[in-house]
């Protein structure tokens, strides 16, 4: 039982390092296109995450509200929205300082690497809970485990494409391709830790779901109309962005739906 729980809770971990090391079957620069493609992919990816796997499950998890079980949503939606908002009004803050937050535009890119770390939070407090039921012994075991496992098996393909575009940025900026995998690999670690946190404490935490299910979902948001889209629709008389972002997103719609 606790190799499958180990298993089980850094399945999603091992999805985001996978993703990471797409990063060394790259070359050592972007084409601009390839670059708008990618970004744009980063932001549809994002986009699709937002809505299916955070913004839906938090109202579905809060149907007991009736017809206000969209409140801990917007709530959680506007919480986020802010907490970035702040941390970027912060590290615009040290920049100008010029305290450490070096490089040009390294602050943007330092906004979506949060907003996937906030966002593998709630992603690992859901499979914590799911394991946490199989321990808890409800109804057959055998079945619980079973849908645990896939739960976070789902959350493992999902975080595919995560795990890359936290390393992108990194190699784009001329970092050394194991330097960008290692912060792609570490913007994963929060799930395994938040697992088996709601593994231990699933009665506390299991009524604050729908609310950071939301939160992530606003950080997302905020980064993917502040940075991701902008920078990708830079050069306007090329579409690649616009093909990205719709590739992105279709991609992300489609595991979310069929693994969720």
């Amino acid at each position: 039982m606790y190799f499958l729980l180990t298993c089980g809770l850094f399945l999603p971990f091992f999805g985001t390092l996978l993703g990471a090391a797409f990063i060394f079957f790259m070359k050592s620069s972007l084409h601009p296109l390839a670059e708008q493609v990618m970004l744009g992919f980063a932001a549809g990816v994002m986009t699709a995450a937002s809505i299916w796997s955070l913004l839906l499950p938090s109202m579905e998890q809060a149907s007991n509200l009736g017809v206000f079980s969209f409140v801990p949503a917007a709530a959680g939606f506007l919480g986020g929205v802010a907490f970035l908002a702040a941390t970027d009004a912060l590290v615009r803050y040290l920049e100008e300082k010029g305290k450490p937050c070096p490089g040009d535009g390294q602050g943007q890119r330092s906004m979506m690497t949060l907003a996937v770390i906030i966002h593998n939070i709630p992603e690992g407090l859901s499979v914590g809970a799911a394991f946490a039921a199989v321990l808890a012994g409800n109804g057959s075991q055998g079945a619980a485990a079973a849908s645990a496992l896939a739960l976070s098996a789902g959350v493992a393909i999902q975080n595919l494409p995560e795990g890359f575009i936290v390393a992108l940025p990194a190699r784009s900026r001329g970092e050394k391709k194991i330097v960008a995998f290692l912060k792609g690999m570490f913007s994963g670690l929060p799930e395994p830790a938040a697992g088996a946190l709601m593994l231990f404490a699933a009665s506390r935490l299991a009524p604050l779901m729908p609310y950071l299910l939301s939160f992530s979902a606003g950080a997302m948001f905020c980064v993917v109309l502040e940075e991701l889209i902008p920078a990708a629709m830079r050069d306007k008389s090329r579409h690649g962005g616009t093909a990205g972002f719709c590739l992105g997103f279709l991609l992300m719609m489609i595991l979310d739906v069929a693994l969720g």
